[in-house]
């Protein structure tokens, strides 16, 4: 039985929810995003909430319905309210800035690293944090991710890009070496 599948999303105010088989648009105050909603997997709008339906219980039925489930339920939470990602610079030297549509990242290289900002996202720097701004939650993860690559957190001195709270585990340097006898 899915779990996920059988709860129904609620519609906030201000967002309108239309149903044409098989693109489910959802419009908000922040923007409009649509889903394919593949069969057989049907979307019923009532009264102010979504709820998916199956005609079987087959096992890719059940796992199609969650996954629906879930990327309706991120559109309505996406257009709502949005979603937001912050990355750390860390590292002496290291740095970020917007300019235009570009961001430019200082991280050690010879020379800075340029990421284009694609459309849909907000990128702002405030000192040594990136915050990452958008109504889908798939494209807001994917940028974060792809900025992240530039420079991953190394273990040893624990310098580079990574997520606002993500620990990253130290590993010791060389011991020394005692000299020959």
């Amino acid at each position: 039985m899915s779990r996920i599948g059988k709860l129904p999303i609620p519609i906030p105010a201000g967002v309108s929810v239309q149903w044409e088989t098989p693109v489910l648009k959802v419009k908000g105050p922040k923007g409009e995003l649509t889903v394919v909603v593949k069969p057989p997997t049907q979307v019923a709008v009532d009264a102010g909430v979504l709820k998916l339906t199956r005609p079987d219980d087959e096992r890719s039925s059940k796992s199609n319905q969650g996954l629906y489930r879930s990327l309706l339920n991120n559109a309505v939470h996406g257009v709502s309210s949005g979603y937001e990602k912050k990355l750390e610079v860390l590292g002496v030297g290291y740095k970020a800035e917007v300019t235009g549509k570009i961001l430019k990242l200082t991280l050690g290289f010879a020379f800075p690293k340029e990421f284009p900002i694609p459309a849909g996202i907000g990128i702002k720097v405030e000192k040594d944090t990136i915050v990452i701004q958008g109504i889908d939650r798939q494209q807001v993860g994917d940028v974060a991710a792809r900025i992240r690559s530039y420079r991953p957190p190394e273990p040893y001195k624990g310098k580079g890009i990574r997520y606002q709270g993500e620990q990253v585990r130290r590993k010791a340097g060389k011991a020394a070496v005692g000299g020959k006898k």
